[in-house]
């Protein structure tokens, strides 16, 4: 829990909480990933990526069976320190809002918002999902590694 608060008093400080798509059609990741990964748009207007997509691992699950909150949906995780996390969500279609459910490091797993701004669900597909805790904004634009 220590670790989550962290991470969130530092964001708060530093992001402008605006990465997604605008009335301006100008977000960095708007038709395409230009910033792979875990990433935020900070007070000068700048992407800055928490978590390389080289650091993080994809899987998309299209059944009900073996997805999560028992529905089609992604795991997106990274093990590589100083935080890793584990984010599951069943948002998948393109505009939808939802739930999703992230843990950093060993801390509590979080409820999140998740808002689809990229839908795939092929291997190679990139999935763009806009996350938010609170006041905090963060960007997963991520490509899919694994189809289960």
């Amino acid at each position: 829990m220590k670790k989550i608060t962290i991470i969130l008093c530092f964001l708060c400080l530093i992001t402008s909480c605006n990465n997604d798509d605008d009335v301006n059609n100008d977000a960095t990741n708007e038709t395409e990933c230009n910033f792979q990964g875990l990433s935020y748009l900070d007070s000068s207007n700048s992407d800055q990526i928490l978590v390389a997509e080289t650091d993080i691992s994809t899987q998309f699950f299209p059944n009900a069976s073996n997805g999560p909150f028992g529905a089609p949906g992604f795991e997106i995780n990274s093990n590589v320190s100083p935080n890793p996390f584990f984010f599951t969500t069943n948002v998948i279609t393109l505009n939808q809002t939802g739930d999703g459910m992230l843990t950093i490091g060993n801390g509590t797993e979080q409820m999140v918002t998740v808002t689809c701004q990229r839908e795939g669900t092929a291997v190679g597909d990139e999935v763009r999902l806009d996350v938010v805790i609170g006041s905090i904004e963060v960007e997963f634009c991520v490509i899919i590694d694994e189809v289960l």
